[in-house]
């Protein structure tokens, strides 16, 4: 059987359906929802997924085991040892979905690629889309069983950012942050889902709220997302991309990858961190 390529970073149902069975695909279900949703990704998947998808729980299982925040990314000591419980080798080529059609994939797809692993891509509608073409969904009691993966993490500086390059970015003309939450929330018109949180945003944040740049749960084409990411990010400057907890922001890296940005970087902490009690500023 020939090698396993990926088209693209995001990939169809009927690309998937058609590779299903292929000995160097490796499924990653990575849904996630808010507390307040009262759903689980973990019991959705035990009930209902793709054929040999595989459970990535960066919320409690792939994370930073002892941070005050909601899953914080973990060291590459720590990450190696997670992706290889899971069956990741260095030669496989990874699809990640996730129930609501786009919404918490992307945050493993970077995270895979801020560890090194690159053939990788998301499901574009996700568990939704695979469903509305009447593939095949497991729903046994038993997930498949897998061997111990080979892959070894190896860090890329910058993709991850913490709240001091956030603050140096505030002040430089060069940086433009993006956040990725709702517009009602970044005018600090409501409250935070997230109790004890101040209201507001970052000074000089702009506003991209990640559902701008869906479609009925699939990315919008490529020039939409052109013309979205284009009227916020200057040319050539560095771009941070922040939401609540660090899961939507990556929606904005993945459709800034899409379009051609490659100088991104994801604040991990985000909102959770951000707006805390405390001296950083918040407009």
């Amino acid at each position: 059987m020939s090698a396993l390529k990926l088209p693209d970073s995001l990939v169809s149902a009927e690309w998937l359906q058609r590779n299903i069975d292929h000995p160097q695909l490796v499924i990653f279900d990575a849904s996630w929802h808010l507390p307040t949703s009262g759903r689980d990704g973990f019991k959705e998947w035990q009930n209902e997924r793709i054929k040999n998808a595989r459970y990535f729980d960066f919320d409690k299982t792939v994370c930073a085991p002892d941070s005050d925040l909601p899953h914080m990314m973990p060291d590459a000591q720590q990450f190696t040892a997670a992706v290889q419980k899971l069956g990741l080798n260095v030669d496989s080529v990874v699809v990640i979905y996730d129930s609501l059609g786009l919404f918490s994939s992307p945050r493993v797809w970077w995270m895979l690629r801020s560890m090194g692993f690159e053939a990788c891509a998301i499901l574009d509608g996700g568990l939704p889309a695979w469903k509305n073409a009447r593939f095949a969904i497991s729903n046994e009691t038993k997930p498949d069983s897998f061997d111990t993966g080979n892959f070894v993490a190896s860090p890329a500086a910058g993709d991850f950012c913490d709240a001091q390059a956030v603050l140096v970015g505030i002040d430089d003309p060069g940086t433009t942050i993006l956040d990725a939450r709702p517009a009602e929330r970044f005018r600090g018109e409501v409250e935070e889902p997230r109790p004890g949180l101040r209201k507001g945003h970052m000074p000089g944040a702009r506003n991209v709220p990640f559902s701008e740049l869906l479609h009925q749960g699939r990315m919008k084409s490529k020039a939409e997302l052109k013309q979205i990411l284009n009227r916020q990010i200057p040319a050539g400057n560095h771009t941070i991309c922040s939401c609540g907890s660090g899961i939507t922001a990556c929606v904005i890296a993945f459709a800034a990858h899409l379009v051609g940005y490659d100088d991104l970087s994801v604040y991990d902490g985000s909102w959770c961190e951000w707006g805390q009690p405390g001296d950083l500023p918040i407009e």
